[in-house]
């Protein structure tokens, strides 16, 4: 009985906590990371760990390269003088 107890409580709690993960190359990582270390070290939980850990790495370096900065900058012209056009490029041959 206290073992049907805590067995339910476990999993009312982890059901409570189940919302939203912001896990980004962390699963795809820690299964490589699972494997690889099983396979080469016979350690898959500590490959695990620390391909979640690489692959949040390496997501969050490629959502910071792909920041739009055009909507920080200014048109030309909306500030001060008069506006200037962009010299128009032309490289055909």
């Amino acid at each position: 009985m206290r073992v049907l107890a805590t067995a339910s409580m476990l999993t009312v709690m982890t059901l409570l906590g189940v919302g939203t993960a912001e896990a980004k190359g962390c699963i795809k990582g820690a299964i490589i990371g699972g494997v690889a270390g099983h396979y080469l070290a016979e350690r898959g939980v500590v490959g695990a760990v620390a391909g979640c850990l690489a692959g949040r790495a390496l997501a969050n370096r490629r959502a910071r390269r792909e920041i739009d900065y055009g909507s920080r900058v200014q048109p030309r012209g909306a500030g001060y003088g008069t506006g200037q056009a962009y010299p128009r490029r032309d490289y055909r041959y």
